[in-house]
Protein backbone atom coordinates (compact mmCIF):
# COMPACT_ATOMS: atom_id res chain seq x y z
CA UNK A 1 0.00 0.00 0.00
CA UNK A 2 1.77 3.51 -0.86
CA UNK A 3 2.69 5.51 2.12
CA UNK A 4 0.56 8.15 3.56
CA UNK A 5 0.65 11.09 5.82
CA UNK A 6 -1.74 10.87 8.54
CA UNK A 7 -2.33 13.65 11.10
CA UNK A 8 -3.91 11.98 13.51
CA UNK A 9 -5.75 13.62 16.43
CA UNK A 10 -6.27 12.53 20.07
CA UNK A 11 -3.31 10.46 19.54
CA UNK A 12 -1.95 10.63 23.01
CA UNK A 13 -4.29 7.89 24.18
CA UNK A 14 -6.76 5.19 23.67
CA UNK A 15 -7.72 4.98 20.34
CA UNK A 16 -5.57 7.42 19.07
CA UNK A 17 -2.23 5.78 20.37
CA UNK A 18 -3.42 2.13 19.24
CA UNK A 19 -4.27 3.42 15.58
CA UNK A 20 -1.20 5.59 15.23
CA UNK A 21 1.35 2.42 16.25
CA UNK A 22 -0.58 0.21 13.68
CA UNK A 23 -0.50 3.11 11.35
CA UNK A 24 3.09 3.50 11.92
CA UNK A 25 3.94 -0.49 12.38
CA UNK A 26 2.66 -0.09 8.47
CA UNK A 27 5.15 2.41 7.41
CA UNK A 28 2.98 5.86 7.17
CA UNK A 29 4.58 8.93 8.40
CA UNK A 30 2.40 9.53 11.74
CA UNK A 31 1.77 13.50 12.59
CA UNK A 32 0.78 13.20 16.26
CA UNK A 33 -1.84 15.59 17.64
CA UNK A 34 -2.88 15.52 21.78
CA UNK A 35 -3.53 17.65 24.61
CA UNK A 36 -1.22 16.05 27.20
CA UNK A 37 2.43 17.29 27.00
CA UNK A 38 3.89 14.14 28.65
CA UNK A 39 1.25 11.48 26.99
CA UNK A 40 1.57 12.91 23.66
CA UNK A 41 5.58 12.57 23.89
CA UNK A 42 6.11 9.46 25.30
CA UNK A 43 4.23 7.80 22.44
CA UNK A 44 5.75 10.15 19.74
CA UNK A 45 9.44 9.07 21.74
CA UNK A 46 8.04 5.58 21.13
CA UNK A 47 7.33 5.67 17.74
CA UNK A 48 10.15 8.23 16.77
CA UNK A 49 7.56 10.29 15.24
CA UNK A 50 6.55 13.92 15.03
CA UNK A 51 3.85 15.71 17.63
CA UNK A 52 1.97 18.83 18.46
CA UNK A 53 0.15 20.07 21.35
CA UNK A 54 -3.16 21.51 20.99
CA UNK A 55 -6.05 22.63 23.23
CA UNK A 56 -9.50 22.04 21.50
CA UNK A 57 -11.17 24.34 24.45
CA UNK A 58 -9.29 27.53 22.88
CA UNK A 59 -10.08 28.23 19.23
CA UNK A 60 -6.82 30.07 18.67
CA UNK A 61 -4.76 27.14 19.96
CA UNK A 62 -6.39 25.54 16.89
CA UNK A 63 -5.47 28.12 14.68
CA UNK A 64 -1.48 27.93 15.58
CA UNK A 65 -1.97 23.85 15.54
CA UNK A 66 -3.00 24.05 11.30
CA UNK A 67 -0.74 26.69 10.82
CA UNK A 68 2.22 24.72 12.30
CA UNK A 69 0.91 21.68 10.39
CA UNK A 70 0.34 23.39 6.48
CA UNK A 71 4.04 24.70 7.05
CA UNK A 72 5.42 21.37 7.92
CA UNK A 73 2.99 19.26 5.47
CA UNK A 74 1.98 20.79 2.58
CA UNK A 75 0.02 17.66 1.97
CA UNK A 76 -1.87 15.37 4.14
CA UNK A 77 -3.32 12.23 2.96
CA UNK A 78 -5.65 11.42 5.79
CA UNK A 79 -6.92 13.83 8.77
CA UNK A 80 -8.57 11.60 11.62
CA UNK A 81 -10.07 13.92 13.71
CA UNK A 82 -10.69 11.24 16.96
CA UNK A 83 -9.94 13.78 20.13
CA UNK A 84 -13.04 14.11 21.91
CA UNK A 85 -14.83 13.54 25.12
CA UNK A 86 -17.55 13.36 27.46
CA UNK A 87 -18.06 15.93 30.29
CA UNK A 88 -19.62 16.65 33.88
CA UNK A 89 -23.28 17.63 34.86
CA UNK A 90 -22.46 21.53 34.81
CA UNK A 91 -22.05 23.22 31.61
CA UNK A 92 -19.31 24.62 30.49
CA UNK A 93 -17.85 27.66 28.72
CA UNK A 94 -14.91 28.11 26.71
CA UNK A 95 -12.88 31.14 26.37
CA UNK A 96 -14.52 31.84 23.09
CA UNK A 97 -18.20 31.23 24.32
CA UNK A 98 -18.91 27.99 23.29
CA UNK A 99 -20.39 24.72 25.25
CA UNK A 100 -17.67 22.48 25.76
CA UNK A 101 -18.95 19.14 24.74
CA UNK A 102 -19.45 21.36 21.51
CA UNK A 103 -17.01 22.37 20.71
CA UNK A 104 -14.05 19.85 21.84
CA UNK A 105 -15.85 17.36 19.56
CA UNK A 106 -17.08 19.42 16.95
CA UNK A 107 -16.86 22.83 16.42
CA UNK A 108 -12.70 22.56 16.75
CA UNK A 109 -12.39 20.10 14.64
CA UNK A 110 -14.42 21.65 11.79
CA UNK A 111 -12.38 24.61 12.00
CA UNK A 112 -9.04 22.24 11.93
CA UNK A 113 -10.41 20.52 8.85
CA UNK A 114 -11.54 24.00 7.64
CA UNK A 115 -7.84 24.88 7.51
CA UNK A 116 -5.90 22.12 6.30
CA UNK A 117 -7.86 22.35 3.35
CA UNK A 118 -5.18 23.35 0.75
CA UNK A 119 -2.72 20.29 2.13
CA UNK A 120 -5.75 17.87 1.71
CA UNK A 121 -6.78 18.97 -1.95
CA UNK A 122 -2.78 18.95 -2.69
CA UNK A 123 -2.95 15.18 -1.55
CA UNK A 124 -6.58 14.51 -2.69
CA UNK A 125 -6.88 13.26 0.46
CA UNK A 126 -9.78 11.81 3.08
CA UNK A 127 -10.73 13.34 6.63
CA UNK A 128 -12.00 10.66 8.77
CA UNK A 129 -14.22 12.07 11.63
CA UNK A 130 -14.22 9.58 15.12
CA UNK A 131 -18.14 9.76 15.82
CA UNK A 132 -20.17 6.94 18.12
CA UNK A 133 -22.93 5.46 18.61
CA UNK A 134 -23.95 7.79 21.27
CA UNK A 135 -25.77 9.81 18.38
CA UNK A 136 -28.32 7.41 18.24
CA UNK A 137 -29.10 6.91 21.93
CA UNK A 138 -28.68 10.01 23.46
CA UNK A 139 -28.90 13.17 20.45
CA UNK A 140 -32.03 15.93 20.29
CA UNK A 141 -30.74 17.61 18.40
CA UNK A 142 -30.88 21.39 17.94
CA UNK A 143 -30.09 23.64 14.93
CA UNK A 144 -31.08 26.61 17.32
CA UNK A 145 -29.59 25.78 20.48
CA UNK A 146 -26.20 24.26 19.40
CA UNK A 147 -25.06 25.24 22.71
CA UNK A 148 -26.81 23.72 24.53
CA UNK A 149 -27.84 27.01 26.55
CA UNK A 150 -31.47 25.98 27.11
CA UNK A 151 -31.06 22.13 27.49
CA UNK A 152 -27.45 21.20 28.91
CA UNK A 153 -27.38 17.53 29.76
CA UNK A 154 -23.79 15.89 29.37
CA UNK A 155 -25.27 12.29 27.36
CA UNK A 156 -27.47 14.81 25.57
CA UNK A 157 -24.63 17.19 24.48
CA UNK A 158 -21.85 14.12 23.57
CA UNK A 159 -25.19 12.61 21.88
CA UNK A 160 -25.66 15.79 19.77
CA UNK A 161 -21.57 16.73 19.05
CA UNK A 162 -21.29 13.05 18.04
CA UNK A 163 -24.07 13.22 15.44
CA UNK A 164 -22.87 17.12 14.51
CA UNK A 165 -19.79 14.86 13.65
CA UNK A 166 -21.61 12.66 11.11
CA UNK A 167 -23.20 15.48 9.38
CA UNK A 168 -20.17 16.91 8.92
CA UNK A 169 -18.77 14.55 7.21
CA UNK A 170 -21.76 13.85 4.72
CA UNK A 171 -22.25 18.09 4.11
CA UNK A 172 -17.90 17.67 3.60
CA UNK A 173 -18.15 14.41 1.31
CA UNK A 174 -20.95 16.60 -0.70
CA UNK A 175 -19.06 19.45 -1.38
CA UNK A 176 -15.20 18.44 -1.85
CA UNK A 177 -15.58 15.14 -3.26
CA UNK A 178 -15.99 16.44 -7.21
CA UNK A 179 -12.64 17.90 -6.18
CA UNK A 180 -11.35 14.70 -4.90
CA UNK A 181 -11.08 15.36 -1.17
CA UNK A 182 -13.67 13.13 0.56
CA UNK A 183 -15.00 12.20 4.50
CA UNK A 184 -16.37 9.56 6.29
CA UNK A 185 -17.34 8.87 10.19
CA UNK A 186 -17.32 5.99 12.16
CA UNK A 187 -17.84 4.82 15.45
CA UNK A 188 -14.93 2.48 17.61
CA UNK A 189 -17.62 0.67 19.69
CA UNK A 190 -17.50 0.54 23.59
CA UNK A 191 -13.23 0.47 24.44
CA UNK A 192 -11.60 0.31 27.50
CA UNK A 193 -9.91 3.96 26.94
CA UNK A 194 -9.76 6.91 29.44
CA UNK A 195 -11.87 9.28 27.41
CA UNK A 196 -14.52 9.49 29.83
CA UNK A 197 -12.81 8.83 33.17
CA UNK A 198 -12.37 11.83 34.23
CA UNK A 199 -13.69 13.11 37.45
CA UNK A 200 -17.19 14.13 36.99
CA UNK A 201 -17.34 12.88 33.58
CA UNK A 202 -21.43 11.36 32.66
CA UNK A 203 -20.02 7.88 32.10
CA UNK A 204 -17.00 7.83 34.26
CA UNK A 205 -18.05 4.67 36.83
CA UNK A 206 -18.66 2.62 33.31
CA UNK A 207 -14.94 3.19 32.50
CA UNK A 208 -13.23 3.05 35.39
CA UNK A 209 -15.52 -0.17 36.90
CA UNK A 210 -13.05 -3.21 38.12
CA UNK A 211 -15.45 -5.26 35.77
CA UNK A 212 -14.38 -2.45 32.76
CA UNK A 213 -11.67 -4.61 31.22
CA UNK A 214 -14.14 -7.73 31.28
CA UNK A 215 -16.82 -5.57 29.49
CA UNK A 216 -15.28 -3.09 26.85
CA UNK A 217 -13.21 -4.33 24.32
CA UNK A 218 -9.34 -3.47 23.88
CA UNK A 219 -8.55 0.23 22.33
CA UNK A 220 -6.84 -1.99 19.34
CA UNK A 221 -10.10 -3.15 18.43
CA UNK A 222 -11.64 0.79 18.42
CA UNK A 223 -8.85 1.39 16.33
CA UNK A 224 -9.46 -1.05 13.44
CA UNK A 225 -11.77 0.91 11.90
CA UNK A 226 -9.85 4.45 11.80
CA UNK A 227 -6.81 1.90 10.56
CA UNK A 228 -8.86 0.52 7.55
CA UNK A 229 -10.39 3.60 6.56
CA UNK A 230 -6.93 5.33 6.32
CA UNK A 231 -5.37 3.38 4.76
CA UNK A 232 -7.63 2.10 2.01
CA UNK A 233 -8.56 4.08 -0.93
CA UNK A 234 -11.89 6.21 -0.25
CA UNK A 235 -14.36 6.02 -3.20
CA UNK A 236 -12.69 3.04 -4.58
CA UNK A 237 -12.34 0.03 -1.34
CA UNK A 238 -15.37 1.98 0.61
CA UNK A 239 -18.21 4.39 -0.18
CA UNK A 240 -17.66 7.82 1.39
CA UNK A 241 -19.71 10.57 2.96
CA UNK A 242 -20.78 7.33 5.06
CA UNK A 243 -21.36 6.06 8.86
CA UNK A 244 -18.91 3.01 9.00
CA UNK A 245 -18.98 0.54 12.27
CA UNK A 246 -16.96 -2.69 12.06
CA UNK A 247 -15.65 -1.65 8.74
CA UNK A 248 -19.04 -1.77 7.49
CA UNK A 249 -21.01 0.76 6.48
CA UNK A 250 -23.81 1.36 9.25
CA UNK A 251 -26.91 2.59 9.89
CA UNK A 252 -27.72 5.65 11.42
CA UNK A 253 -30.44 7.93 13.21
CA UNK A 254 -32.66 9.76 10.90
CA UNK A 255 -30.97 13.03 12.05
CA UNK A 256 -27.99 12.37 10.62
CA UNK A 257 -29.46 11.33 7.59
CA UNK A 258 -30.70 14.25 7.30
CA UNK A 259 -28.94 16.23 4.27
CA UNK A 260 -31.08 19.59 5.15
CA UNK A 261 -29.61 19.38 8.27
CA UNK A 262 -26.00 18.53 7.40
CA UNK A 263 -26.13 22.10 5.37
CA UNK A 264 -27.76 23.94 7.89
CA UNK A 265 -25.62 23.05 10.30
CA UNK A 266 -22.51 23.56 8.20
CA UNK A 267 -23.61 27.29 7.33
CA UNK A 268 -24.12 28.02 11.01
CA UNK A 269 -20.56 26.55 12.09
CA UNK A 270 -18.81 28.68 9.63
CA UNK A 271 -20.90 31.75 11.09
CA UNK A 272 -19.71 30.55 14.20
CA UNK A 273 -16.26 30.62 13.61
CA UNK A 274 -16.33 33.79 11.73
CA UNK A 275 -15.21 31.58 8.05
CA UNK A 276 -16.27 33.19 4.55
Amino acid sequence: MPRRTIVLTGASDGIGAAAARMLHGDGHEVVLVGRSPEKTATVAAELGVEHHLVDFTDLDSVRRLADDLAARHPSIDVLANNAGGIFGRDRVVTVDGHEQTFQVNYLAPFLLTHLLMDPLRAAEGTVINTSSAAHRLFARFDVDDLDAERRYNPRRAYGNAKLAQILHAREFDRRHRGAGVTATAFHPGVIASSFAGAPGSAMRAMYVSKLAGLMLAPVEKGADTLVYLAERMPGVDYPTGEYFVEREVAKTSAAARDLSLASELWRRSERMLGIA
